[in-house]
């Protein structure tokens, strides 16, 4: 079990309540990520708004790419359960499991298109704390996006780096909502 345990129900706001509720309906179970935000609701509220702001429909980034790249960085940093969650969330936008199988080798996978393996490899960079982004990748990574799209998956990167390394640190666990699950990511020297 996790390091820091959900609160009894009674003790979260009514609308976190209702927000529990609902996972149990489209999830069969609460997300523990959310139930341990959520013991300071100020903070999983802010949370959800960025999330929901890189999920929105006008993205400029398709929302298979998001997918990925959020598994990608929660591989790297042994989140369990984002990586549960977001392998299930590409599923769900159309992509193919081979793609999940292979991400821990994108560069070498057929699986995936150049503009993907660009911005993974954007996400590797950024999410090794030993490597850094030069002017070689951010190159690549223009001949498929603009600056709208950079700016995008700069933040959502960022974004992910920081919920993956919460949930690490605390050992939330997965929660069985994949049925495909990548291999654990290597570790880097």
């Amino acid at each position: 079990m996790s390091r820091i345990s959900p609160k009894p129900d009674a003790h979260y706001p009514w609308y976190l309540r209702l927000m529990y509720k609902r996972q149990d309906r489209v999830y069969g179970q609460r997300l523990i990520p959310t139930q341990i935000w959520g013991r300071v609701p100020i903070l999983l509220r802010r949370f959800l708004m960025c999330f929901r702001a890189f999920e929105r429909p006008s993205s400029p980034l398709p929302p298979a790419l998001r997918a990925l790249i959020t598994v990608r960085v929660s591989q790297i940093n042994h989140c369990a359960f984002c990586v549960d969650f977001n392998s299930m969330r590409v599923l769900k936008q159309g992509a193919e499991g081979k793609k999940i199988e292979d991400l821990d080798r994108f560069e070498e996978s057929d699986a995936f298109t150049e503009p993907e393996k660009a911005a993974l490899a954007y996400a590797e960079a950024m999410t090794f704390s030993h490597r850094e982004v030069d002017d070689a990748l951010f190159d690549r990574l223009r001949r498929h996006y603009d600056d709208d799209p950079l700016v995008e998956l700069t933040g959502l990167i960022a974004l992910q780096n920081a919920s993956s390394k919460f949930n690490a640190a605390l050992d939330l666990p997965a929660q069985g909502l994949c049925r495909i699950s990548p291999r654990p990511a290597a570790e880097e020297v």
